[in-house]
């Protein structure tokens, strides 16, 4: 029987029949240019900073929720009716949950002002993409499916619950596959006992954990903490990505006045800059390696400040950082002193001072119940075979203390850390 096999670092051997019909719906789907594009866009942006394996694409983690989509499928289905209709849509939404994603991910969005979830409806329902005309092919309702399950809006709940909630099929294969290439072991947990304790509870349309999973779940949440504190919040991780959102908001600031040198005037990295609408096609021109050229490009610019951040990036010459417990009331005479140590050293604190919180960035916390509706939350069963229900924050004291996890830093260039840092330190004995 003809099959495509994919050798993969995580699950090993993920394969599709030739023969079957939905799943050379998958292979086509994969082939297609909007899908390869996720080669060449990685998984955790800049964490090659400090992890260098951490190398991975969006690809290879879409097919690894692709492949767990699959397994979930196939044991919930021996004893839940899933009809293949649903079977085929909730696995092209696992296969293309990332399609939307654009270089250096959330990196960009913040900076340029887009939504990733909003690219990959588009490019999904756009008339003009292959993968858009191999979907109606198969089914011409098969695109608004998949967009309806990425929005939360399909039927039956739990196959939206499956690709995108505080315990879905995206967040078992990152945690797994991060941990592995960037060899921090944090995010290992026991993914088997968890694919093998899931259920649905049919009048509610939502998954929950057999009372035998619990202890599962709870490692499965703890990694994610951990894997938060120690790679996703990782201090220079992040100082890479302030430097990064300062060497695009100098650009957009040059272009605004005409005075960006390295530019192609009528490029699309021209549009982005010049905060032009893109169309479909032009969105996803753009990969890791059109930023990076630029980046380059940029080093060489004339204007001191641009060419000053493009060169320390590129040769990971990168911001210092600081945590900073300032009340709200010093707050702001903390961050005028700040900037006048920072402009009295030679630099404009538009781009060198950078401040980090992890509320700006788009992650959900580690667990957070309280800001997620009933489909976002977790619930257990609390008596084996009873099927009563609760959310696991009121069984599992461990996950009630994970709950809040918060960053606050302060970005700047090495010249001025000893200042600040005894700024920083006055003020928080103060």
């Amino acid at each position: 029987m003809a099959e495509r096999i994919y050798r993969d670092p995580v699950h090993n051997i993920i394969s599709l029949e030739e023969t079957d019909p939905d799943d050379r719906l998958l292979i086509r789907l994969i082939d297609t240019p909007e899908f390869q594009r996720l080669r060449r866009i990685k998984q955790l942006g800049l964490a090659l900073f400090t992890y260098q394996g951490a190398e991975h694409s969006r690809f290879s983690h879409s097919l690894g929720v692709m492949h767990l989509m699959r397994r979930v499928l196939a044991l919930l289905g021996q004893r839940y009716p899933i009809d293949r209709e649903t079977r085929l849509t909730a696995m092209c939404a696992a296969l293309l949950h990332d399609i939307g994603h654009g270089p250096f991910s959330h990196v960009m969005e913040a900076v340029l002002g887009y939504r990733h979830e909003e690219w990959g409806a588009r490019i999904i329902l756009d008339e003009g993409t292959m993968l858009h005309r191999l979907l109606s092919e198969r089914d011409p309702e098969l695109p608004t499916r998949i967009v309806a399950v990425l929005q939360h809006a399909y039927r039956p709940r739990f196959i939206s619950q499956l690709v995108s909630s505080q315990m879905d099929v995206d967040r078992f294969d990152y945690l797994l596959r991060d941990s592995l290439m960037t060899g921090a072991k944090y995010g290992f947990y026991d993914l088997e006992w968890i694919l093998h304790t899931l259920e649905i509870a049919p009048e509610q349309e939502c998954l929950y954990v057999a009372a035998k999973g619990l202890y599962a779940v709870e490692e499965y949440l703890q990694a994610r903490y951990y894997m938060f504190r120690q790679v996703y919040f990782h201090r220079n991780l992040r100082t890479a990505e302030a430097m990064l959102r300062s060497i695009f908001r100098r650009a957009i600031d040059l272009m605004a006045g005409d005075r960006l040198h390295h530019i192609v005037p009528d490029s699309v990295m021209a549009k982005v800059l010049r905060r032009e609408s893109l169309s479909t096609e032009e969105y996803l021109a753009l990969d890791d390696h059109d930023i990076m050229f630029h980046i380059k490009w940029w080093a060489r610019e004339p204007d001191p400040i641009l060419s000053d951040l493009a060169s320390g990036f590129l040769h990971r010459r990168l911001f210092k950082s600081v945590d900073v417990q300032i009340n709200a009331e010093r707050r702001r005479r903390f961050f005028e002193q700040a900037r006048r140590i920072v402009e009295s050293a030679g630099f404009d604190p538009r781009y060198y001072l950078v401040e980090d919180r992890a509320s700006d960035i788009p992650y959900l916390g580690p667990y957070s119940p309280e800001t997620a509706g009933p489909e976002n939350r977790i619930y257990v069963e609390v008596d084996g075979g009873s099927r009563a229900l609760r959310e696991i924050t009121e069984v599992s004291p461990a996950i009630r203390r994970l709950r809040r996890f918060h960053i606050d830093r302060l970005c700047f260039p090495e010249a001025v850390s000893e200042a600040i840092r005894a700024l920083v330190e006055r003020e928080e004995t103060a």
